[in-house]
């Protein structure tokens, strides 16, 4: 299905601030189509004049669809629709007497010039299925009275209001609680849901006849509500915004859409939703988030304990080659309590690696006993990796780098400066590793399936037991040097 912004660019001379205007108004045509208990289409007018394109479509959350299916990216050609193209040239809402048979479904059809900065840009037609129409109740009533003054809001240009959307996730819906409030504030009309809403913050008896914002006042202690001159633009309908308020055992959103149809403000569309739960899930992710990453500094404080319980330990050792594993153990260890002390500073159970790994390198080079100078330059990035992945990456990579400049430039001669680069390739859902040196490169019996090496043995087990990917070791391709390939899934 092509998007607004493909049909306007393929079939239309709208401009850029149009787009944006009707992108502004789809944000918040849901309010609309539901009080008007019908379905939306955006029409836009073809750039040769041969007709329209139906640019989006929106469906009632209130009553009965008129459209089976989608009519999004479909043409009707001019004379087709002579709804449509009175109310583009006249810039006036039109009526239609007879219904539109659809389906063997009867449907009335509003046609609704969408008016920005004196210019009709488009047409909304509204399309009411007349099966779901029934003898009317006050709540109906209201909801078609307060579409029909939005309707011409749009019409004269002045909703959507530029800087005011409710397409983000806990924006009030008119089912949740709907409030017609007058010029001054007082409620002339309030929804059963709007009312059970109010009850719950403290309130007995009815709404109607109240002013909002003094009774808000009472209900709401002050250290849980706006600041005054939030909650009063909000609450009398002053201004097109939302605020947040809550007592002791509810929380709510309040959003307010003044209605001025004739340009004078006659009142607010006032709508409340219940996100007492969402809020108390908010909470509960917060402490979890504070958990698991007091979790993780502990366990990077207790690693740093036992790497420095084993340096200790190592100092004491008269055995060079027990003092020498040892201080393989003591920074095997250093390299787990980096990921748990990255994991420590986010609120996300994911690392950015390509943080872990240059710090890693750093650590490589620093306690290298090679006697060689080596630098080591990253081309590519990791990008951000699970823990787990990035837990046993990281062991993985720091072996291939201790290797990398241990083995390379062991005897390498006075003056020599290493260089060691880790290209990373991220892409079609797996994650390609080469750590290159210009060393020595590998003995020429050595065989990678046959060798003893503790780290090798380390590398191998993780990346294909731990990690189901790929190790491969070899010379370099340009000579001079070893390279080890590694390739894992990243699913």
């Amino acid at each position: 299905m092509p998007t607004l912004l493909e049909l306007v660019r393929s079939h239309t001379d709208l401009d850029d601030d149009d787009v944006s205007w009707l992108q502004l108004l789809q944000a918040d045509w849901q309010i609309v189509a539901d009080l008007s208990f019908a379905d939306l289409v955006l029409w836009l007018p073809d750039r040769d004049g041969h007709g329209f394109w139906a640019g989006a479509q929106m469906r009632p959350t209130t009553g009965p669809t008129a459209y089976v299916d989608d009519v999004v990216g479909t043409f009707v050609a001019a004379g087709r629709r002579p709804l449509l193209e009175e109310a583009y040239a006249s810039g006036r809402l039109v009526r239609e007497g007879d219904p539109e048979w659809r389906d063997e479904v009867p449907v009335r059809v509003e046609s609704i010039p969408v008016v920005r900065a004196g210019r009709v840009i488009a047409v909304i037609t509204r399309n009411t299925n007349l099966h779901g129409v029934r003898t009317p109740s006050r709540l109906e009533l209201t909801y078609l009275q307060t579409a029909d003054d939005l309707s011409q809001m749009i019409a004269a240009g002045h909703f959507p209001v530029p800087g005011a959307r409710s397409d983000h996730a806990d924006s009030p819906r008119v089912g949740d609680g709907f409030l017609r409030v007058d010029a001054f504030g007082l409620v002339t009309y309030a929804s059963p849901n709007a009312l059970s809403l109010y009850r719950r913050l403290g309130l007995s008896g009815d709404l109607t006849g109240l002013d909002l914002a003094d009774l808000t006042r009472r209900l709401v202690p002050p250290r849980r509500r706006p600041d005054e001159e939030t909650l009063s633009a909000v609450l009398t309908g002053r201004a097109h915004r939302d605020t947040e308020l809550a007592s002791e055992e509810v929380a709510l959103i309040v959003r307010s859409v003044p209605l001025r149809p004739e340009g004078e403000r006659i009142g607010a569309l006032i709508l409340v939703r219940d996100v007492t739960e969402l809020r108390r899930r908010d909470r509960e992710l917060v402490t979890k988030d504070a958990t698991i990453r007091e979790i993780h500094h502990r366990v990077k404080n207790n690693l740093q304990t036992v790497a420095a319980l084993l340096r200790l330990q190592a100092r004491r050792m008269d055995s060079p080659g027990g003092r020498a594993a040892l201080q393989e153990a003591v920074r095997r260890v250093g390299t787990i309590a980096v990921v748990h002390e990255m994991l420590s500073q986010t609120v996300e159970e994911d690392v950015d690696f390509d943080d872990v790994a240059d710090r890693l390198a750093g650590m490589v080079v620093e306690v290298s006993t090679s006697g060689v100078p080596v630098q080591v330059r990253r081309e590519g990035s990791f990008g951000r990796l699970p823990s787990e992945t990035a837990t046993t990456l990281a062991m993985v990579l720091t072996e291939v780098l201790q290797n990398a400049v241990e083995h390379g430039y062991g005897d390498a001669s006075a003056g020599t400066t290493g260089h060691v680069e880790v290209r990373v390739h991220r892409g079609g859902g797996r994650l390609r590793i080469g750590v290159a040196d210009d060393g020595r490169g590998l003995p020429d019996d050595f065989d990678p399936e046959t060798s003893a090496g503790l780290g090798l043995s380390i590398v191998r087990t993780l990346v294909q037991s731990e990690l189901g990917g790929r190790l491969h070791l070899g010379d370099r391709p340009q000579g001079g040097g070893a390279v080890a390939d590694i390739d894992v899934p990243l699913a």
